[in-house]
């Protein structure tokens, strides 16, 4: 059912009940939480180890239902479907669920008119291209982080979802899931900590590795549309079929500029969240590795000013980011225990109610959805992804040139060094375009 019908559904029944002969009982499914006007049909684009993990956790979400699946690996795609349809198998006779297609091309699901949003799980290097083609088809998206592969791509994604009026949701869960980071934030935003002296963020390390002999493409894998707009290269398992961080299109430059951004968009993500700005110095070191598939950025130790004089690190280790202000600092991570502050007294404040309230729901999923339906704005909106993103690229790109990268947040480009704001944009494998 297209979005008009879901929010017109119970104003139109009402209005026509005079002239509609409804039956005298009508069951609870028709107008409770999983009635049509309640539910957002989703397809999901790509269904990999990360796909497959939010197919999982969109099942589980009452105001939705999965109907199709894309990858271009067969067996991925039927395997997701077949998820799907075991989950519903109890759920036969809901109202207008007719199963779970698949398709090996995301324009095939793009262009059914009963999709309504997609979750978008691809390889790094297809995000941005998917979701654009996505909203301009007219569906709300889910995109998994990080953002693009380039921050030109980043630009484009934003100024797409404003013009049509997309809902977009960041796959950053820990807005939603880990409400103890919000908690975090919401005491920087309200000035608990006094003005902001540092930000310093630690983030899973980059891998070397990965064998890059060239092999016989596997049965049931479309290599050339898993490319798609990455160069053409020779088709390894290493490359296309590698499962887990250690392998695969994470740490691989065509596809992704690594765990700097990969895994590091979760605590700059709460770093934005919580400080809603970005440096505008950048300078720091890294290893690029040369003796394997792998060669993207590890061993990074980035350096960084705002503007307003706060100092800026970022550096490998766990996932946490730490405040550190006038008056205190706080520190946070994902896990549900990583949660420290000085004073220890402000781990007890109770957030007043005219302070800023940054959380929305504890199911990341199910906010999407529900934002879907209202057209409300989600948590991990395109405005902060954009941002947060931008701050892994131009450390990635202070690192590669081995200079200090100055940053002009109005003209949201690299000033006082041309060749590298030309590593702002990246070229696309002709014919695919953002």
């Amino acid at each position: 059912m297209n979005r008009i019908t879901r929010r017109q559904f119970l104003q139109r029944t009402s209005a026509a009940g005079a002239a509609l002969a409804f039956p005298n009982f009508i069951p609870a499914r028709l107008l409770g939480a999983s009635a049509p006007s309640k539910r957002v049909n989703v397809g999901h684009i790509g269904v990999g180890g990360q796909g497959t993990g939010l197919l999982n956790g969109f099942l589980g979400c009452a105001q939705g239902q999965s109907v199709a699946t894309c990858d271009p690996i067969k067996d991925r795609r039927e395997a997701a479907a077949k998820r799907v349809e075991q989950r519903y198998a109890a759920d036969r006779e809901r109202l207008g669920y007719k199963g779970c297609r698949t398709y090996n091309d995301f324009r095939e699901l793009l262009a059914c008119d009963d999709i309504d949003a997609v979750v978008v799980a691809t390889p790094d290097h297809w995000h941005v291209p998917a979701a654009i083609a996505a909203v301009r088809a007219g569906k709300d998206v889910y995109v998994e982080k990080p953002l693009g592969i380039s921050m030109e791509h980043d630009k484009a994604m934003r100024e797409t979802v404003h013009l049509h009026g997309a809902v977009f949701q960041y796959g950053t869960q820990q807005r939603s899931f880990s409400q103890h980071c919000g908690f975090a934030c919401e005491l920087v935003r309200n000035g608990y900590i006094g003005d902001i002296k540092a930000v310093h963020v630690i983030a899973p390390n980059g891998q070397r590795g990965g064998g890059a002999k060239p092999e016989p493409v596997a049965e049931g894998v479309d290599y050339d549309l898993w490319l798609g707009p990455a160069p053409v290269t020779p088709f390894c398992r290493d490359r296309c079929l590698g499962g887990g961080s250690g392998k695969g299109v994470y740490h691989i430059y065509d596809y992704a500029i690594g765990f700097i951004a990969g895994w590091g968009a979760h605590p700059l993500d709460i770093a934005h969240w919580g400080y809603p700005h970005i440096p505008v110095e950048y300078e720091g070191t890294g290893v690029i590795p040369t003796d394997g598939l792998f060669d993207t950025v590890m061993d990074w130790d980035v350096r960084g000013r705002y503007a307003s004089g706060a100092e800026f690190t970022l550096k490998p280790g766990s996932d946490l980011t730490t405040f550190v202000g006038t008056k205190g600092w706080i520190a946070v991570g994902r896990g549900r225990q990583t949660l420290a502050a000085e004073p220890a007294s402000l781990l007890d404040v109770k957030i007043k109610p005219d302070e800023i309230h940054l959380l929305q729901e504890n199911n990341h999923y199910g906010d999407f959805l529900n934002c879907v339906l209202t057209r409300r704005t989600p948590a991990s909106n395109i405005d902060s992804a954009v941002q947060s993103d931008f701050i892994s690229h131009l450390g990635d790109i202070c690192i590669r040139t081995g200079r200090k990268i100055k940053w002009d947040p109005k003209r949201e480009t690299i000033v006082g060094d041309d060749s590298a704001a030309r590593m702002m944009r990246r070229a696309l494998r002709a014919p695919w375009t953002v």
